[in-house]
């Protein structure tokens, strides 16, 4: 199937709906009840894992496109580590405003002490720097460097697996799943990765 730019624009359009939906279905899920007297913990877990979902995406994205051979999908890239971000940057928010109540001397303590919040502060960072700099604009401007900063998505995605699997105080088949995906998805670029240790 060819990809034309019609085609990539209604896919680009799907891709913002798409990954909107678990954002829109909040203030439904609140008000049915799916969340407890404590929603905070849920809320947290619940962005959370979305923002992980759509990391691993991003990685998707490409190996889809290199399989079958629709290079113009890689384009849908840029839409879906955005929303990763956006995710990732709302489950940040809810912690600091919700969780730490703006305690910012606690807020600083947590990142110092704690090693999955470490974890969490530092995946925040590199996705921040991969999202100010997936412009066209920026590309120009860092060269060969982009390719290189946008590398670290590879990284991020064992840090926030690692991040998911500390965090959760029960269970580890859900972690373990997340972790293996991620894993896998690395493994798959094993020639890339091991072109960039050498």
């Amino acid at each position: 199937m060819r990809i034309d730019a019609v085609r990539l624009h209604r896919l680009r359009i799907l891709v913002h709906l798409l990954a909107a939906l678990p954002l829109l279905w909040l203030p439904w899920g609140f008000a049915t009840g799916h969340f407890s007297a404590d929603p905070v913990p849920e809320l947290l877990h619940y962005l959370g894992i979305w923002a992980l979902r759509l990391l691993l995406l991003t990685l998707c994205v490409s190996s889809l496109a290199k399989r079958f051979r629709l290079a113009p999908l890689v384009r849908l890239r840029r839409a879906v580590g955005l929303w990763c971000f956006a995710y990732a940057s709302l489950h940040l928010l809810a912690w600091v405003l919700l969780d730490l109540q703006l305690a910012w001397g606690l807020i600083g303590e947590e990142v110092l002490k704690r090693g999955f919040i470490t974890l969490g502060m530092a995946a925040w960072i590199i996705l921040l720097l991969l999202a100010i700099t997936s412009t066209q604009g920026w590309q120009r401007r860092l060269g060969r460097r982009w390719q290189t900063l946008h590398h670290w998505i590879y990284p991020a995605v064992v840090i926030v697996c690692v991040h998911f699997w500390w965090s959760v105080k029960s269970g580890w088949i859900e972690p373990l799943a997340y972790l293996l995906t991620g894993l896998l998805l690395l493994f798959l670029r094993r020639d890339r990765l091991l072109r960039l240790f050498r």
